[in-house]
């Protein structure tokens, strides 16, 4: 039986599933992490079941390292465990498509090339996932790799929900709203599509908060407003990145503090969000462990009330809401979260089910409720599947 690998870089992990069967709903027959890529990898990995199957260090040649390195030790594991069957395609999460690429696309040099090109508009991103392309390029010179990209869910948002008030010459050098998270919303709005078409083709809000958070406003399953833009700091605050900030702040880091643009950087993209505000953690859990504290209570309080902040500007732009969605890991699993949320959206007629919403129920909407208010675990690893599949044929 053929099988199909999907891959999604991070910084310092890789993300994968192996899938054996087509359609949105199949399972994967494992999925996993590489982690400590920049040291020493380690893999795990866990069946459809949740049972964990391996967790082992890989050995990275001498002459390799970071994410190729780690990638070109995971597919001689992989081929090993594959006992003979055909791994017939690779797809990939690639972070920005630019204003090129609108749907998946199988990777050539000249794709290729088109995607380095866009590594300014996403520096601490693009070459993750560019990397790993690369490095199976090498090892495997034959095997299609597919590109599913993240902003392409976003790519047909109207002009006025991507332009900035720059003068016009920048947006012809491609400085615009792109939206990111795009491959969580398509799960999203392919889930409802089977499960709950009446919904889909209404006004929906989803919001993908995790480490990275954002929300996503649909109408009849198409993004008409997102709150990421040019790059992925904006919007939500998050766990390490600022979210939505005044763009004088920076002129004064630079000028009052003397930071230069890479020292800007790192404070916007790796220390401020919930771990900069709490000065402890970016994980919720620990967050919630010390909530008492008062800096971590001002970080969670913060959290949410930029959520409503988003919320209120995207449900604006839909002129009411019919369902509310969350994903994303702290969307998925933190009912607290969630509560403190939708409290702030009570005036909609957003009521919760404080018990379904414990159990982090699948509908969550109390009876009566104005809005539906449904959790969708995200699924990326899913959509770049189906995606492979499509641009194949297979």
């Amino acid at each position: 039986m053929d099988v199909i690998l999907t891959l999604n870089a991070g910084s310092s992990s890789i993300k994968f599933a192996l899938y054996e069967r087509s359609g949105i709903s199949s399972a994967p027959r494992f999925a996993g992490s590489l982690d400590r890529i920049d040291t020493d990898p380690q893999l795990t990995a866990h069946d459809s079941t949740g049972r964990q199957i391996v967790q082992c260090n890989l050995p990275v040649a001498p002459d390799l390292s970071g994410h190729e390195g780690a990638i070109t030790a995971f597919m001689t594991w992989l081929k090993a465990e594959l006992r003979g069957q055909r791994l017939k395609a690779v797809g990939h999460r690639i972070i920005h498509g630019g204003t090129t690429f609108s749907a998946p696309v199988r990777i050539d040099a000249d794709i290729f090339e088109q995607l380095t090109a866009l590594v300014p508009f996403a520096p601490l991103h693009q070459p993750d996932c560019l990397a790993l392309v690369k490095a199976i390029s090498t090892s495997h010179p034959d095997l299609p790799q597919i590109a599913c990209f993240d902003t392409a869910f976003h790519h047909h948002l109207p002009w006025t929900a991507v332009a900035y008030g720059l003068p016009h010459r920048y947006a012809d050098s491609g400085i615009r709203k792109y939206g990111f998270h795009g491959l969580s919303y398509e799960h999203v709005a392919r889930f409802l599509g089977e499960n709950h078409p009446s919904l889909l083709a209404g006004r929906v809000l989803a919001a993908h908060i995790g480490n990275g958070a954002s929300l996503c406003a649909m109408q009849a399953g198409c993004s008409i407003a997102t709150t990421m833009g040019f790059s992925v700091l904006d919007g939500m605050l998050m766990g390490t990145r600022c979210g939505h900030l005044d763009p004088g702040i920076m002129f004064y880091l630079q000028n009052e503090e003397k930071l230069s643009s890479r020292e800007i950087e790192r404070l916007l993209y790796h220390e401020s969000g919930l771990l900069g505000v709490s000065g402890l953690s970016s994980d919720m859990r620990i967050l919630r462990a010390h909530s008492a504290t008062p800096a971590v209570r001002k970080a969670l309080d913060l959290f949410v009330h930029r959520f409503i902040e988003e919320a209120g500007a995207a449900i604006a732009v839909l002129q009411g809401l019919d369902t509310l969605v969350f994903t994303g890991g702290i969307g998925a699993h933190d009912a607290t979260f969630r509560r403190e949320a939708c409290a702030g959206l009570e005036w909609l007629g957003v009521t919760l089910d404080e018990d379904a919403n414990a159990r982090n129920a699948a509908d969550i909407a109390a009876p009566g409720s104005r809005v539906a208010i449904k959790i969708i675990p995200a699924d990326e690893e899913a959509c770049i599947h189906q995606h492979v599949r499509e641009t194949l044929g297979l």
